[in-house]
């Protein structure tokens, strides 16, 4: 048999079972250019020696600094689903202090509790 010549021939295709209504529209509508842009974000996953909890804190801190609230969600649960405990997904919150400012990092916080829903109990004060 010849070479097979079909448009994207033996590339993996990625889908996302849980997608927000324009994320999903876009993946609908060409599903193409979502799978190429799956594929690249696996790439840049596997290309260095991260765990998958540290990408998730890490994807969950950018997502927090272009103010993304869409991609700061997505983010949470998967570092959940990757065994992330929620105290260390709002740790991000607090480092986001002195680089995002205040407001910053409790819009991060907000958007972090929307996903894991009832806050937490107030810390002891260390004296």
């Amino acid at each position: 048999m010849g070479k097979d010549t079909r448009k994207n021939a033996g590339k993996k295709k990625v889908r996302t079972t849980h997608l927000p209504a324009g994320a999903g529209d876009l993946l609908r509508r060409f599903p193409d250019i979502w799978d190429a842009y799956a594929q690249l974000g696996e790439l840049c996953s596997e290309a260095g020696p991260l765990d998958a909890r540290t990408r998730h804190l890490v994807k969950i801190a950018l997502a927090a600094g272009v103010g993304s609230e869409g991609a700061l969600h997505s983010h949470v649960r998967r570092g959940l689903a990757e065994g992330l405990d929620p105290d260390q997904i709002r740790h991000v919150a607090l480092l986001a202090i002195p680089t995002l400012g205040l407001p910053g990092a409790v819009r991060t916080m907000t958007w972090i509790d929307d996903v894991l829903g009832a806050k937490p109990k107030k810390a002891a004060r260390k004296r």
